[in-house]
């Protein structure tokens, strides 16, 4: 059985998917960008910035999950170039100081609305 998860803590959905779907024990959390769910718009700044928004929103799903960051078993990380690795993985590491999550890194040609990242996550109870 799955059960939907969604909460006004994180944006809202941009199309036909949910901000996350719990089944058999495991959070699957889609990709989110840096989108402010009070204003609905980017923060301000550069990777730092739009990589801490993109982890606060995934940190406010795995609440209404009642999960936190040490149940992320593998992330996820798609960037709009490489060149922005080494800052992003400076934020990721902040919320994942003790036995991080697998993880994967990929550069895409572009991501939703300009962003410069997108982070999907997967939580297990």
């Amino acid at each position: 059985m799955k059960k939907i998860i969604n909460t006004p803590d994180a944006p809202k959905a941009i199309g036909p998917y949910s901000q996350a779907v719990e089944a058999n024990g495991m959070l699957f959390i889609s990709g989110q960008i840096p989108l402010d769910p009070a204003t609905g718009k980017f923060v301000d700044g550069g990777i730092t910035e739009q990589t801490d928004q993109v982890i606060k929103n995934i940190g406010a799903i795995l609440t209404a999950a009642g999960l936190k960051f040490s149940d992320v078993v593998k992330s996820t990380c798609l960037l709009s170039d490489m060149d922005n690795f080494a800052a992003m993985n400076a934020v990721y590491g902040k919320y994942y100081p003790e036995n991080p999550p697998a993880r994967a890194a990929y550069a895409v040609v572009k991501l939703p609305l300009g962003a410069m990242v997108e982070i999907e996550t997967i939580a297990v109870r």
